[in-house]
């Protein structure tokens, strides 16, 4: 189970086609030509996003700003509303002006010379270049990052990057993984074959929430249009994760008991799955894991609206509701009940750590394969969007969409003619637009066109 939703969830490793010494203050004003066209202040129904992944677009834009400003070009072109961009990676830099994280100024990604770390030696300000060219074209700007990761292990030997493994003393951070062989610090756990990617920060450690508001406080100094999180969860080993200290002080709280034999009590040792059956406690464990994200979502919202209300915020999640209690995160409306409908692992109190009614716009991820765009279930593009429907109540507006480079079928391009049946499996079952994951797909594979027309043939037919 941890092999699959890792590879679900961690998609910037493949969608291709750093690090300085001093932090950096921001400014607060930036100014730049973004007086050319009218810029949309409200969401619309068919709204048309378009994710633009770190990694995936390393290549073509850490260094060229005229790159950058090539592509917006095309993509408004092609009928793209909104700019969806990436600026923080899982190694965990930044790409923005921040008085608190490093700048990302490497790496590691595909790229036309294979699988390597590329250095950024441009100085300009990465994230005010979209800002700059998107307002002028008249594109929304969304900055989205990812939120408790500290760092990167690599595959195939090419090492290790970010803040938990440049700085020993933030060790404590880390999220500590309920192992076979007992409690295990995510740091300690380095075979790249299989513990590659993103080495999560413990999400209820004080400090880390103090450190990652700190950043969510120098982007929305940025005249962005929106803010979202992106992995604000806890880490690819899932239901293994986090057995930190902190985590069992909390939970002792929350369920007001000692746990006396820990973590045996809540998951055996390197339990990953609940196989159809949740004891009372675990259903508890579930809730308090759930709390913690739920908790930091106000916090994180609340941050973003007192320095900028104009500015949205949201999260991105995946659209596989049924399986994301894996992931601590409970993101459907707190008037959802996940245990009256049926589902097993839900407690009496799962409910109330819905998050959705503190975001100002969601993002569902459609991410099923070529052969299942249609259909009324979860893992088919449709019925992603239907159910997230259902289970936020009203309470949000949000987009889904599909992943056009990653998914079953999506691989090797070629999918022009699926684009569309894409559009409108999403944007018909959605309440504000959808998206595309990722502009380094559609560049990689040429689906300007088909895209365009997709969009177009969809606006007809609904008379947009």
């Amino acid at each position: 189970m941890r092999i699959l939703l890792y590879l679900i969830l961690t998609f910037g490793l493949f969608c291709s086609c750093n690090k300085s010494e001093n932090t950096i203050t921001p400014d607060i004003n930036w100014g730049g030509d973004t007086s050319d066209q009218t810029v949309p202040d409200s969401l619309r129904a068919n709204d048309a996003y378009v994710w633009v992944s770190c990694e995936g677009n390393w290549e073509e834009f850490a260094n060229s700003k005229e790159n950058i400003v090539r592509d917006i070009a095309k993509l408004k072109d092609s009928g793209f509303t909104d700019l969806v961009v990436d600026v923080r990676p899982t190694n965990g830099g930044v790409l923005f002006k921040s008085s608190v994280a490093k700048p990302q100024t490497r790496m590691d990604c595909w790229t036309k010379g294979g699988y390597k770390f590329i250095n950024r030696t441009a100085d300009f300000d990465y994230l005010q270049a979209f800002i700059d060219e998107g307002h002028k074209q008249g594109l929304r700007v969304h900055a989205v990052i990812n939120t408790f990761v500290g760092g990167c292990l690599c595959p195939f030997g090419l090492g290790s990057d970010g803040m938990l493994f440049e700085d020993s003393s933030k060790k404590s951070w880390a999220s500590v993984v309920n192992t076979e062989d007992g409690l295990v610090s995510t740091m300690d756990l380095l075979d790249d074959s299989v513990d590659y990617g993103a080495k999560f920060l413990s999400p209820i450690n004080p400090q880390v929430q103090d450190y990652v508001l700190g950043i969510i406080a120098d982007l929305a100094a940025y005249d962005v249009d929106g803010i979202i999180l992106d992995r604000c969860r806890f880490d690819d080993y899932n239901l293994q994760s986090d057995f930190s200290d902190l985590m069992k002080s909390g939970f002792e709280e929350y369920c007001g008991k000692r746990i006396s034999k820990w973590p045996d009590d809540v998951m055996k040792p390197g339990q990953s799955a609940l196989n159809g059956f949740a004891s009372d406690m675990q259903k508890q464990w579930l809730e308090f894991r759930a709390k913690v994200i739920h908790d930091f979502i106000v916090k994180a919202a609340d941050k973003v609206h007192s320095i900028n209300p104009k500015i949205r915020f949201g999260c991105y999640v995946g659209g596989w509701y049924s399986d994301y209690y894996y992931s601590g995160v409970n993101w459907a409306s707190p008037n959802y009940d996940p245990k009256a409908d049926g589902r097993y692992w839900a407690g009496s109190r799962y409910k109330e750590f819905g998050y959705a009614d503190h975001c100002d716009y969601m993002f569902i991820g459609a991410y099923a394969s070529t052969g299942n765009v249609y259909g009324s279930g979860e893992w088919t593009m449709e019925g992603f969007c239907k159910q997230a429907k259902r289970l936020f109540k009203g309470d949000v507006p949000f987009a889904g969409g599909p992943d056009i480079g990653n998914g079953s079928g999506f691989e090797n391009g070629g999918q022009g003619k699926l684009m569309d049946s894409i559009v409108d499996a999403c944007m018909s079952n959605s309440t504000a637009g959808m998206f595309f994951f990722d502009l380094c797909h559609i560049r990689m594979f040429d689906y300007w066109d088909d895209i365009k027309k997709a969009f177009e043939n969809y606006n007809t037919q609904h008379n947009h």
